[in-house]
């Protein structure tokens, strides 16, 4: 219960941090324009034919999982935020629930997808905003483990969480209708599963 409460508070403390410039930004320019959610895409998707949206999300998915499994066994002796879950077995799947879904993944989307792709689009179109929003997603991440992990190890943790963003950001803007659930469902999905694998010590 201690830990479930503990994912829970950061999970809130997270949001409201992320969230902080893109509501300033949002009440000083486009307030009077549509609501907050809607400007940074968490709204509803249509699904049609054409645009195959589940097929994107499942095959991104997939990959990032892949990916996952990759990274979490290269990194296998480093302390990362889903240590916190280690041995705990079933007794950690809610507040590893509440992690993939709350902690990171959302903060994440909100700033990356739903605030900083949207605005450099606008100013730069699509093709360089979503490099640029790939690039600093990228760039946190590989900084979050420069000093825990060899170069090499950083660059291609870097390289790989760089084009994963890409393809979240693309699926949301081409794919989904701007919307950042599709990218929220991925990034939850990877994040809850590494959880679990720190649960269950599947890398120990």
């Amino acid at each position: 219960m201690e830990a479930f409460l503990q994912v829970v508070i950061n999970s809130i403390i997270e949001i409201i941090i992320f969230s902080i410039v893109p509501l300033i930004w949002w009440l000083a320019t486009a307030k009077k324009k549509m609501n907050f959610f809607e400007w940074i895409g968490l709204h509803k998707f249509s699904i049609s034919k054409e645009s195959k949206t589940p097929l994107w999300i499942v095959s991104t998915t997939a990959v990032f999982l892949l990916v996952s499994l990759f990274i979490l066994y290269s990194i296998r002796n480093v302390s990362t935020a889903t240590s916190s879950f280690s041995g705990m077995g079933i007794a950690a799947i809610p507040a590893v629930i509440v992690y993939g879904l709350f902690n990171t993944s959302l903060p994440e989307e909100i700033l990356f997808r739903g605030f900083l792709l949207k605005r450099f689009s606008n100013k730069l179109g699509f093709t360089v905003g979503n490099i640029l929003q790939s690039i600093l997603f990228a760039l946190l991440h590989g900084v979050m483990f420069f000093s825990k992990t060899s170069l090499w190890q950083t660059i291609l943790i870097t390289l790989l969480t760089g084009t994963i963003a890409w393809c979240m950001g693309y699926i949301n803007e081409k794919k989904a209708d701007g919307s950042i659930l599709p990218s929220w469902i991925i990034h939850a999905s990877a994040n809850v599963f590494s959880a679990l694998c720190s649960a269950f010590l599947l890398f120990q």
